[in-house]
């Protein structure tokens, strides 16, 4: 599912208004905008490009949180206590984003106080996502492959005629594993297997879900 965001939950009155408080970033492919444990200076909102959102295992296996193309948004929720960042996040490719200082979201909040009803909102479908993450751990391994498929085709996908989704962003098999958050080598043969079946298919590094439907049905499984 595509994660809620500050400005998703916003009036557009809001969400225009905080823009307007922001300055531009631009990111290299795989420049980090930050690593877990750094303070919180602000919040970022991406205007171009792919970023991944990513925390350590105890193992040092890299575990993906979120994908995030145009409309994401970053950080948000370190600007309510100023607690250190509990994540990292690096480009995937070069993008571009729009910051907003934590002096000058204060400010904001200040003269529109209605904006703390509409984070209140946004920290309680965050605590709903949270408990659907922590049941994702009981699935199998199949069902959180295709739970990260079907969450990248709801983010980036395209309706190309007769149910098939295309993903366009290319995702690698070590990023869609660490989304899945299995290794590398139960996904690969996930894949195979589904890609013999006409589930997916890949071309050029980017994924279509085929069937759609089946896929659903795999990630409850």
């Amino acid at each position: 599912m595509a994660r809620d965001t500050l400005f998703s939950v916003l009036p557009p009155k809001l969400a225009d208004g905080l823009v307007g408080q922001a300055s531009p970033v631009e990111l290299a492919p795989d420049q980090a905008l930050f690593r877990c444990g750094d303070p919180c200076d602000g919040c970022y909102h991406v205007i171009d490009g792919l970023l991944k959102v990513t925390v350590e295992l105890p193992s040092r296996r890299e575990r993906i949180l979120a994908i995030l193309g145009p409309g994401g948004f970053i950080g948000e929720l370190s600007l309510m206590d100023g607690a250190p960042r509990s994540a990292s996040v690096v480009a995937l490719k070069a993008s571009k984003l729009y910051f907003v200082s934590r002096a000058a979201f204060d400010a904001f909040g200040t003269a529109h106080p209605e904006i703390y009803r509409h984070i209140a909102d946004l920290l309680a479908r965050r605590l709903r996502d949270n408990s659907a993450t922590l049941a994702l751990s009981s699935l199998s391994i199949k069902a959180r492959a295709a739970r990260a498929l079907l969450s990248l085709g709801e983010a980036f996908g395209k309706d190309v005629g007769s149910g098939r989704i295309l993903i366009r962003q290319k995702v690698s098999q070590g990023d869609l594993a660490a989304m899945a958050g299995i290794a590398r080598e139960n996904l690969s043969r996930i894949l195979q297997d589904w890609m013999r079946d006409k589930l997916i298919s890949r071309l050029a590094g980017y994924y279509c879900l085929e069937r759609k439907a089946l896929l659903e049905r795999a990630a409850d499984a």
